[in-house]
């Protein structure tokens, strides 16, 4: 059923509208494989939909790498230097690819939740 990601912005309670996130696939040896790179849209999602589609969804590990001290600077929240978190980098693993993996992210300046959602 694919793969997806939703990102809000629990500071000022909004969908990360803007926030840069790349999507890699992850080799037991090797560097990551760049999947996708996009933006997020004004909702916090992926403006395509499904970062991975149904069909084409494998069984392995991924990486999401959310830029979430760009993404807060671009508002106009002032950040220390060197920021807290310059980006969050979630590594998980599709067991299930017939299964929708759905991988939400909860972030502020200064922490962040995940989870597997539905």
């Amino acid at each position: 059923m694919g793969l997806s990601t939703h990102v809000l912005d629990t500071m000022h309670g909004t969908p990360a509208a803007g926030m840069q996130v790349r999507l890699y696939a992850v080799a037991a040896q090797g560097a990551p494989e760049l999947l996708a790179d996009l933006r997020l849209n004004d909702d916090g999602r992926n403006p395509g939909g499904l970062l991975i589609a149904h069909d084409a969804l494998r069984v392995g590990r991924y990486r999401l790498v959310f830029e979430v001290a760009a993404y807060f600077a671009s508002r106009g929240v002032a950040l220390p230097q060197p920021n807290f978190l310059e980006a969050v980098t979630l590594d998980f693993g599709v067991a299930h690819p017939t299964q929708h993996y759905h991988v939400p992210l909860l972030v502020s300046p200064w922490s962040y939740s995940t989870y597997r959602g539905s």
